[in-house]
């Protein structure tokens, strides 16, 4: 075969096993998201809110590399099921303040045992080969690993009344 079009192979892309191995842990983590009503995308989003309480959808968006397209009706949805509320910024309305409610921070507790259920799941790496994996994606996403940071500082935005 052709070099050229030996680089079409999908076996010789990347982006399949990543893509595929993605595919997988969702659907691994879809029966414990059912119990709390989340989907994948919204346990995420949760999870961020959970860390910083309080951020700017701009801010959101870029930790968890969504723009706002997706992330409004996500956030609607969140909002609607009293989780986070949503608040123009008080020195700039153009910016959206996401904070996070009392009974968002009552589902971090229904939510805490999902990372060991997940572990239990997805348990074929030797725990340095997780690091490795975890550090390797970072890479490719451009970023630091955040196993190697301490927690940034959070801005204190002051939401509208």
């Amino acid at each position: 075969m052709d070099l050229c079009y030996d680089m079409l192979r999908l076996k010789n892309q990347l982006c399949f096993p990543l893509y595929a191995c993605s595919r997988e842990i969702v659907k691994k983590y879809k029966p414990f998201l059912d119990e709390l009503d989340l989907t994948y995308t919204q346990y995420i989003t949760m999870m961020v809110m959970w860390e910083r309480r309080q951020l700017s959808v701009k801010e959101l968006g870029e930790c968890l590399f969504l723009d706002s397209g997706t992330l409004t009706p996500l956030l609607k949805k969140l909002e609607q099921k009293g989780w986070v509320t949503r608040k123009r910024a008080h020195k700039d309305e153009r910016v959206l303040i996401v904070t996070l409610t009392e009974e968002g921070e009552q589902l971090q507790e229904r939510a805490k045992t999902i990372p060991e259920k997940m572990s239990r799941c997805v348990n074929n790496l030797t725990p340095e080969e997780s690091d490795e994996l975890y550090r390797l994606l970072y890479k490719l996403l451009g970023c630091d690993c955040p196993h190697d940071q301490e927690p940034a500082a959070m801005p204190d935005p002051t939401p509208s009344e």
